[in-house]
């Protein structure tokens, strides 16, 4: 097997058993190894460190598999690594309430670069780097094996695969192709989901417990569900109580499959307002005009894909957060999101502060929200928290 050494003092983050090692702490490559290719790491001195995924187009030009040097990369190592992340899903106290779920998520479940979705019988898999997108078939392949799926369909359509030189990439991996839809359940709700064009792969599983969380404040109050999308917070809210709901969402697409939401599950779709527009723009409008309401969703799409982009995404969430707050009744409930994994829980309560200042409100939180438990956070890639919220009480 070709090596890698790394340039001296530049091992600690691999003893500390961090799955990156980026390209300015790359020292000697013996070999030299191809791109996509295992190599062994090791330190300046030549000690064996760990095992890793080769990939110098990509910044984060290692990613590494096992920090067990001698441990061997074959068919029953994936097989190991896949048996594990199942088990870890299946042991979770809530396995038995819904037919969607995150079965590997990435770093934390020790496959970087690997994403599996379950939709009832059918899985979504996701190759995010050229180690990964490589072996994609013999992970399909024992995926079949482990889960007997009618089908595993790849949505490798992300942004991020630029970054390991890979096309995005969408097909049939095995089996028969999913339908247009599939219905899934949610703690005894239903949902459409489409497969093919859905946003992530489908569906915002990592949402699935602070759907749970939020729904019970919404018991008879006027509800806005900003950044709506197809309507799953609404669906929650008008379950536990709601007294009337706004979906709001850029898509029209979205909110027409918010509205077969509603109705797929028995709930009354005269208690829902659909406005399609910019939530940015509609909710300035709102404040100007003097609406109000009892309780705010804010779940927006990603604002930071880069460090570069730190600061706007800041502006952003300011910014939306403070309309919020000013359309908020005294006393209404402000339920507010970030999935940006730059903006950390500790920037993102600084800012809801600063939005709070500026709006005149006194806030309160009330509760911290995170991802769902079949999105894991290895202690040792805290990168994997990306999902944070707030349940605040505006006064």
């Amino acid at each position: 097997m070709k090596r890698i050494l790394l340039k001296p003092g530049r091992e600690k983050s691999v003893l500390n058993r961090h799955p990156w090692v980026f390209s300015g702490a790359i020292g000697r490559l013996e070999g030299p190894p191809q791109p996509g290719e295992v190599v062994a790491v090791a330190d300046h001195a030549g000690q064996p460190l760990a095992l890793a995924d080769y990939n110098p187009r990509s910044q984060i030009t290692l990613r590494i598999l096992t920090f067990d040097p001698s441990e061997g990369i074959e068919a029953t190592f994936w097989r190991g690594r896949l048996e594990a992340s199942l088990r870890r899903r299946e042991a979770l106290p809530d396995a038995a309430e819904h037919s969607a779920e995150r079965l590997v998520y990435a770093e934390s479940d020790g496959l970087p670069g690997l994403i599996v979705d379950r939709y009832g019988d059918f899985l979504v898999l996701q190759a995010l780097t050229l180690g990964m997108d490589r072996r994609k078939a013999l992970l399909a392949e024992l995926l079949r094996e482990l889960l007997r799926p009618r089908g595993i369909y790849e949505r490798s359509d992300v942004d991020v695969r630029a970054q390991e030189g890979l096309p995005e990439a969408t097909g049939l991996l095995w089996g028969e192709p999913p339908p247009e839809r599939v219905e899934i359940d949610e703690c005894g709700l239903r949902f459409w989901v489409d497969l093919y064009r859905g946003h992530k792969t489908g569906f915002y599983l990592d949402q699935r417990v602070n759907r749970r969380r939020v729904a019970p404040y919404c018991a008879g109050r006027e509800v806005l569900n900003a950044f709506s999308y197809t309507g799953a917070f609404a669906a929650y809210a008008l379950r536990h109580g709601a007294r009337r709901v706004v979906n709001l969402d850029s898509s029209a697409e979205a909110l027409r499959a918010a509205a077969e939401h509603i109705a797929l599950n028995g709930l009354p779709a005269e208690a829902v307002e659909s406005v399609e527009g910019d939530a940015f723009r509609v909710l300035r409008a709102w404040r100007d005009e003097g609406r109000a309401f009892d309780l705010i969703i804010l779940d927006p799409p990603k604002f930071a894909f880069s460090r570069a982009q730190l600061m706007a995404a800041t502006r952003g969430y300011k910014d939306i957060n403070l309309l919020a707050m000013k359309l908020l009744r005294p006393g209404g409930i402000l339920c507010t999101f970030s999935c940006s994994g730059l903006v950390s829980e500790d920037l993102f309560q600084k800012i809801l502060f600063g939005a709070s200042l500026d709006a005149g409100r006194e806030v309160r939180i009330l509760e911290r929200l995170t991802q769902a438990p079949d999105h894991p956070v290895s202690l040792a890639f805290p990168e994997g928290a990306y999902l944070k919220g707030f349940i605040c009480r505006v006064e």
